[in-house]
């Protein structure tokens, strides 16, 4: 059987920091920004959100109980300028570890002068996944890539992050 192929998901955006600062923050400061309201798992309270900062680390949720969903693991590892990742969740919104069944995310960071920084967002392999069509919607969607990468955008330029379905 053929997998039909699914254009990748890009999402450009550029920033009024710098490529080192963007990127820490991406990495390192994932729980300032990344909305609360995007995990998967029990419907428990998120107390954290984490990016191990190397390749195998993994991404991942933690609740109010301390459990952990592992939904994603680093793939590339290049500060200040790249981070890829795998997606691990599946178009019915579970988990699968098997690398044949991931996406990936890669995020690029370009310095874009003055002090500004271009990130590129692109979410591809889409086919991969278990109903794939089901990442792929969601992930374009304005709720989506889109509206984390304003959160990130909020973060990164000292603003507070916008909240759901708030331009």
């Amino acid at each position: 059987m053929t997998t039909q192929s699914i254009a990748p998901v890009v999402h450009e955006r550029t920033v009024r920091a710098p490529v080192d600062t963007c990127f820490r923050v991406f990495v390192d400061g994932f729980g300032t920004w990344w909305p609360t309201e995007h995990h998967i798992g029990e419907n428990r309270e998120i107390t954290a959100f984490t990016i191990e900062p190397f390749v195998g680390g993994r991404c991942f949720d933690t609740d109010s109980e301390g459990t952990e969903c592992h939904w994603g693991t680093v793939l590339a590892y290049e500060p200040p300028t790249k981070l890829v990742l795998a997606w691990h969740i599946q178009g019915d919104w579970q988990v699968n570890l098997d690398p044949a069944k991931q996406s990936e995310v890669t995020i690029t960071f370009t310095d874009a002068g003055n002090g500004t920084t271009t990130l590129r967002l692109e979410h591809a392999r889409i086919e991969r996944h278990d109903l794939p069509e089901n990442v792929a919607g969601p992930v374009a969607s304005d709720g989506g890539w889109p509206f984390i990468m304003g959160r990130f955008a909020d973060r990164v330029e000292g603003r507070e992050p916008r909240e759901a379905g708030v331009d």
